[in-house]
């Protein structure tokens, strides 16, 4: 036997030590990298048997084996799969050092994290061995010939290179650092196998447990739920594996399997919860999928496959075009993962609406729990807005509250909103208030309750934000029925057209010295007072223009540490109502004041966004009593 002993370049030996002591946070990814080497080996013999059989025989089984010597410190894998020849030995074990070094150091950024996905690239997965092993052995013979290799180094300047015989396949040899006791034991190898390559296709076995038997067990579960058609798997099977995944008690409420070939080539398997978890809006909370990268286990929690306001979103996607060592950092910039990510955000907004299609009450539960999330996603995802409008649900005026909550169910859609709307009917109406209830006693609603259109009730904190960022749907615009334009459809009922008709006898020149009277009061609080279309049993209220911004979004941003330039309300008034009749008939200037502020205060309060003097107000009520009661 001869052995040939060839030297590492000044580069490689940088290299390695680059690799053992830097590029990898948790050394037991090594038997990661080596069974997945494994793993490839035995599909690649797979797919060169289909030209000639002659390369795999029907008695032999494909698997993996895993073997160790507490004495020894020695831990061994080994395969059956397509093996190696001499010259492919220096090649694929050499890679680095010969040619690939100096490309591999001018593509280094000096991140660690974003380096390490270099290590896929240039196939150099299997120098993680050196992390745990003071020396590495490799012994393989190729498929199909006679002649066998063996390659042993220490990681340091050189690695030598003999003749040898030996079965077909490969088998890696560590004999294991004094720190690395552990990957010579029983249960912490087959911990890491089942959290690392559960599901590699090929088994891998090692010795039975049982110490009397000279039996193995296979120790992984050998086959990927996700890779089977899913004409092969039943729903209990789905079932079962999203509580693997996801470590719920419930059954998920819907999932979406699927495997894309062409450009790229991934499989997904996605879950719907029926549940939310307890930790949804805590922004530490892990989030995101399982990725598998040709089945084998990367990363437990992926986020950067789905969009924050889906990271409820459990499941699988395993790709055939990631290094098996991408890092969480490149997985932000890989172009492949990105093209992935929208893909899958589209195969979930899909899956929903087809469930709220199929069914209501399935998609009903889903939105009591993850409702407010989707929200998210109208300010977030501009490319698929119009998507996610879609899946929205609301309460309106329309709904009867709930008598023991005080709250509605939202369950009305959009498009539901649209086909329930009156003849002429251009606008999608809104109103947001401090809470449900709040809105729902806003005099901004009296003409659409006289008149019967129907209005979005909004009352959680983010629909505010959520409403700001929408502007049509269906090309039917949004409009907050507290602003001053307001746009009402043209008047169908005969009886109403006669009562706004006589309205609109009304002089302009009759009412004005009353509001100016008014808003000589109130110059300091309000922009303007006008005469009120909207008011049906109020006798004022207080509109913004289009363009200021209104209190609940003032509280985000005064939330966010941002002064916003105050805004200057517009008080509209009844002018049918008996307070504006009276008023017009006070001499009392000192009266008539009290009067107009009491105005403004009242619709404040009943409006609550904008502030009053509490002591003011008090004193003002006050005056008013003595007057009527002496």
């Amino acid at each position: 036997m001869t052995t040939e002993t060839l030297g590492f370049q000044t580069e490689a030996k940088k290299l390695l030590h680059l690799m053992i002591n830097s590029l990898y946070s948790n050394r037991e990814v090594f038997l990661r990298e080596l069974i997945s080497n494994a793993s490839d080996a035995i599909d690649k013999l797979r797919f060169e048997a289909l030209n000639d059989a002659e390369l795999l025989s029907n008695d032999i089984d494909l698997k993996i084996s895993i073997d160790f010597d507490g004495e020894a410190k020695t831990l061994t894998i080994a395969d059956n799969g397509i093996g190696m020849t001499r010259e492919e030995v220096i090649e694929n074990l050499g890679t680095i050092a010969k040619s690939g070094t100096e490309e591999f150091f001018e593509r280094l950024t000096g991140d660690q994290q974003k380096d390490a996905s270099l290590i896929g690239q240039f196939g150099v997965g299997f120098y993680s061995s050196f992390m745990v092993a003071d020396e590495v052995s490799v012994v393989t013979r190729k498929a199909g010939t006679t002649q066998g290799t063996r390659w042993v180094s220490t990681g340091e300047d050189s690695f030598s290179i003999a003749d040898v015989e030996s079965e077909r396949g490969t088998r890696v040899t560590l004999k294991l650092k004094e720190d690395a006791n552990e990957f010579c034991e029983a249960y912490s190898l087959r911990s890491i196998v089942r959290q690392y390559s559960d599901h590699i296709a090929a088994p891998v076995d090692m010795p039975s447990t049982d110490s009397e038997s000279d039996e193995r067990e296979v120790v992984n579960s050998a086959k990927a739920l996700w890779t089977r058609s899913r004409s092969d798997v039943d729903d209990d099977e789905y079932k079962e594996f999203y509580k693997y995944v996801s470590h719920d008690f419930e059954d998920p409420v819907a999932w979406s399997h699927n495997r894309v070939e062409g450009r790229l080539e991934y499989t997904s398997l996605l879950f719907i919860p029926k549940r939310a978890p307890f930790d949804l809006f805590n922004p530490d909370a892990k989030r995101g999928l399982k990725l598998y990268v040709q089945r084998v286990f990367i990363l437990d929690d992926a986020e950067t496959f789905l969009p924050m306001y889906l990271r409820w979103v459990k499941g699988v996607v395993d790709s055939s075009d990631l290094p098996l060592n991408v890092s969480r950092e490149t997985l932000q910039e890989n172009e492949a993962v990105k093209s992935i990510r929208s893909a899958l955000e589209r195969r979930v907004l899909d899956r929903l609406e087809k469930l709220s299609v199929e069914s209501n009450e399935d998609y009903e539960t889903f939105w009591d729990e993850f409702g407010n999330v989707i929200k998210e996603g109208t300010t977030l995802d501009n490319p698929n807005r119009e998507v996610v409008m879609k899946l929205l649900r609301f309460t309106t005026t329309r709904d009867e509250p709930d008598p023991e909550t005080g709250l509605a169910k939202p369950r009305t859609s959009l498009k539901q909103y649209l086909d329930r709307a009156q003849a002429g009917q251009s606008r999608i109406y809104y109103l947001v208030g401090d809470n449900e209830s709040a809105a729902r006693n806003s005099p901004h609603l009296e003409v659409f309750s006289r008149r019967d259109i129907e209005v979005l009730i909004f009352g959680d904190p983010i629909d505010a934000w959520m409403m700001s960022h929408l502007t049509e749907f269906d090309g039917k615009k949004f409009q907050d029925i507290t602003r001053s334009d307001l746009d009402l459809p043209e008047v169908e009922d005969d009886a109403d057209k006669k009562e706004e008709s006589e309205e609109a006898k009304d002089s302009d020149e009759s009412n004005e010295p009353l509001l100016q009277r008014i808003l000589d009061v109130l110059e300091d609080k309000v922009e303007k007072v006008t005469k009120s279309q909207r008011l049906v049993d109020s006798p004022a209220c207080l509109v913004l223009s289009e363009n200021d911004v209104g209190l609940h979004m003032r509280r985000i941003f005064e939330s966010q540490g941002r002064t916003l330039p105050a805004a200057k309300p517009s008080l509209e008034v009844n002018m049918d109502h008996f307070l504006i009749q009276h008023m017009d008939k006070v001499d009392n200037e000192a009266r008539f004041e009290d009067l107009s502020q009491l105005l403004f205060e009242q619709a404040a309060l009943v409006d609550g966004s904008f502030p009053i003097e509490a002591a003011g107000h008090v004193k003002r009520v006050n005056r008013l009593f003595n007057e009527l009661l002496s």
